[in-house]
């Protein structure tokens, strides 16, 4: 399959419609070939996106690259505070 992404909307969307083909009975291997994803992707959504709306999922997507963001900025500081500690000792 081809491999994209997935915006959180089109991803709530599509738990919308795989819900709605497994309530009439469908398999759940029909489902991910409708969807064009992997059943693995849609076991993964489901766990990840389960009860969402599309506003908690942007949300979250949004949370997760601040996060992301804010953990590079602790390792920088890290790094630096590591550097200046070195150089404080006078022993390089």
């Amino acid at each position: 399959m081809k491999q994209r992404r997935h915006t959180p909307e089109q991803v709530i969307r599509k738990l919308r419609e795989a819900d709605k083909m497994l309530g009439d009975g469908a398999v759940v291997a029909d489902v991910a070939k409708a969807l064009e994803v992997s059943e693995n992707t849609l076991h993964r959504w489901r766990r990840q996106y389960g009860g969402m709306k599309a506003d908690d999922a942007k949300r979250l997507k949004e949370l997760e690259r601040e996060n992301q963001r804010l953990k590079a900025i602790v390792a920088d500081q890290a790094l630096e505070n590591r550097a200046l500690r070195e150089v404080s000792k006078g022993n390089w």
